[in-house]
């Protein structure tokens, strides 16, 4: 197949071209960058709204992975509006681009978030078929969804992954853990009773791949692990799998002062306990069902 990704060049999108690549597809890369001719990329602006149509033309699929960091910047009311505004608006111009073309793309995969579902929803399981929740995160990603409206109105199937953490000491969020567990200054946030959707990196790009390939499943797939974890249980398989002690808990107020409340509740207190019904449903096999393991492995 012939793939267009955009965000192909960060933490995700860099994975999941060098497996596309290794399986035998056509990696076309959506860049913000200028394009030399002949390269195997195109270029686009969302926020000019700038994406050539005929440079679309034969496409097969497009995985869309770009936006702006949610968690890299204390949440201002600028920051909050640049997540929003990057995912709803530069979805929107992918989507609907590729919704007229003259040969559209079978298949859009896009990016979304375990955020869809609130950060309140405590123990309970969540499958796909929940309905979204409360707090800033839910709204961006109800937004983000639904800037996909234009290409599955078109006929081209759409894929929502509602990715969880994504594991790897390679980069997110446990690579900048790992320095203070190494140092045995890790410990749980908070009361650590919060749960905490994972997936590792191969899974994720091995699930992103399994979808593109299944032309029966569109609408929103759970892309987590199927055993998620609180956050106390994941502080203590990641002191094991380095062999350090974690018996240093970070005081709530010290991350509120530090990140501000609505972040700190939404990102570090908050929790969904997804499962990944849709994806087990049709048959994925995960490489890493368990965070112990799959830890031990990344990290030995």
């Amino acid at each position: 197949m012939r793939i267009l990704i955009s965000g192909a060049s960060g933490f995700i999108g860099s994975a999941l071209a060098d497996k596309l690549t290794s399986s035998g597809h056509r990696v076309i890369r959506l860049t913000r960058r200028p394009v030399s001719p002949g390269k195997d990329a195109v270029h686009w602006d969302p926020e000019s709204a700038r994406l050539a149509v005929a440079d679309l033309e034969g496409l097969d699929a497009v995985v869309h992975l770009a936006g702006e960091g949610i968690g890299d910047h204390r949440w201002t009311e600028g920051h909050k509006a640049r997540v929003l505004d990057s995912r709803v608006r530069g979805t929107h111009l992918l989507a609907e681009t590729i919704a007229g073309l003259e040969t559209p793309p079978k298949v859009m995969v896009s990016q979304s978030g375990a955020h869809y579902y609130g950060y309140e929803s405590g123990e309970r399981p969540l499958t796909e078929d929940a309905p979204p929740g409360g707090g800033f995160l839910a709204r961006v990603v109800e937004q983000w969804e639904a800037a996909t409206e234009p290409a599955e109105k078109a006929g081209i199937r759409v894929v929502r992954t509602r990715s969880g953490v994504v594991l790897s000491p390679d980069g997110g969020a446990l690579q900048k853990q790992l320095l203070p567990f190494r140092l045995g200054i890790g410990g749980k946030l908070g009361s650590g009773r919060q749960y905490f959707s994972w997936i590792s990196l191969e899974d994720e790009v091995a699930g992103m791949e399994f979808l593109l390939e299944r032309d029966a499943i569109s609408g929103p797939v759970n892309l987590v692990a199927p055993n998620p974890v609180t956050n106390a249980e994941f502080t203590r398989a990641l002191g094991q799998a380095l062999g350090r002690p974690t018996f240093m808990p970070v005081p709530s107020l010290a991350i509120k002062l530090l990140f501000g409340t609505e972040m700190s509740e939404e990102m570090i207190f908050g929790g969904q306990r997804l499962l990944p019904k849709r994806l087990q449903d049709a048959g994925f096999e995960f490489r890493d069902p368990e965070v112990g393991a799959a830890l031990r492995r990344m990290l030995s």
